[in-house]
């Protein structure tokens, strides 16, 4: 038998009430980050983050919706047919348009070993401090 798992991303497991998916640990994947985030509309409360210290890169990719993505005060657009990639270092924000967003987040480190945060863990946190 191969080594796989299939799953509808409404049962992968949640944080913040169920709004952040643990893609990466309900799949089984263990060499990257990979979280669903379902944004309401117009959301504003999403942290304005950067990775330097854990020195992850990421991708992101909408699934339904749309929205916007600020990077260093610049706004870049987020749709279905856009991906957007972030540096370790750079500060993003993404705010959810109108009608709300679903949002693929993949992360690793250039060169580096990946190591997931306990938020992303099953049986995780509900929240992370501060946020």
């Amino acid at each position: 038998m191969g080594d796989y798992k299939v799953m509808k991303i409404d049962e992968m497991e949640g944080a913040y009430g169920g709004s952040f998916k643990r893609a990466r640990a309900s799949l089984g994947v263990s060499s990257f980050g990979m979280q669903v985030l379902d944004m309401p509309p117009n959301w504003g409360d999403y942290p304005d983050h950067a990775h330097e210290k854990d020195g992850q890169e990421e991708v992101y990719l909408v699934l339904r919706g749309s929205g916007e993505m600020t990077i260093e005060g610049e706004s870049v657009k987020l749709d279905p047919d856009t991906m957007v990639r972030v540096g370790p270092g750079t500060k993003r924000k993404i705010t959810p348009g109108p009608d709300g967003m679903r949002l693929l987040a993949l992360g690793g480190v250039p060169g580096g070993e990946f190591k997931a945060h306990a938020i992303t863990e099953l049986g995780g946190p509900e929240r992370l401090e501060g946020i």
